[in-house]
């Protein structure tokens, strides 16, 4: 049937799934333990919601179940490439990925944990291991420095702590 002779109400929204945390293409997707099982948490409270949906309206169940399935086959996707990683204890004298770093920026105190794209919370203090000043860090040991360009602003950053 040619679509000139559909009614314009019976044509479904497209659903919009939402993106995962970017992940640059050809980049690995490290994890932290914490940070695994946080997505098999998120991929049963959404195989949770999609068994419970229950809405009354068939197009709403419809469009509702067709969110939830993308959204888990992008996490489904996420989970297959995750490479966890874990700290060997030679590694530890230096800033690597699932370290918590304090820094010393222009007199001020930071601190933050290196972490996965998905498990990055600034309010948590987690950063992503491919944003800039993760990268600027990493390898660094307590008392060098490392500089972050912000455009043609240099900022320089003391390491002046690392945890595990």
């Amino acid at each position: 049937m040619s679509r000139a002779f559909v009614k314009e109400g019976d044509q479904e929204e497209v659903p919009i799934i939402p993106p995962r945390a970017f992940l640059p293409p050809g980049v690995t997707n490290y994890v932290t333990p914490a940070g695994y099982e946080q997505l098999l948490k998120e991929q049963a409270a959404l195989q949770t919601e999609k068994d419970t949906l229950s809405l009354e309206n068939e197009t709403e169940q419809r469009i509702a179940a067709a969110v939830l399935n993308g959204k888990l086959q992008l996490l489904q996707e996420r989970i297959n490439s995750a490479v966890l990683l874990t700290p060997d204890d030679t590694q530890r004298n230096a800033v690597r990925f699932g370290a918590t770093v304090t820094l010393k920026v222009a007199g001020k105190i930071q601190q933050f944990q290196i972490v996965g794209v998905d498990e990055a919370d600034i309010q948590k203090q987690k950063i992503a291991f491919v944003a800039p000043i993760a990268v600027a860090v990493t390898g660094k040991k307590v008392g060098e420095v490392a500089e972050l360009r912000l455009g043609r602003e240099v900022r320089k950053l003391e390491i002046q702590k690392i945890t595990w």
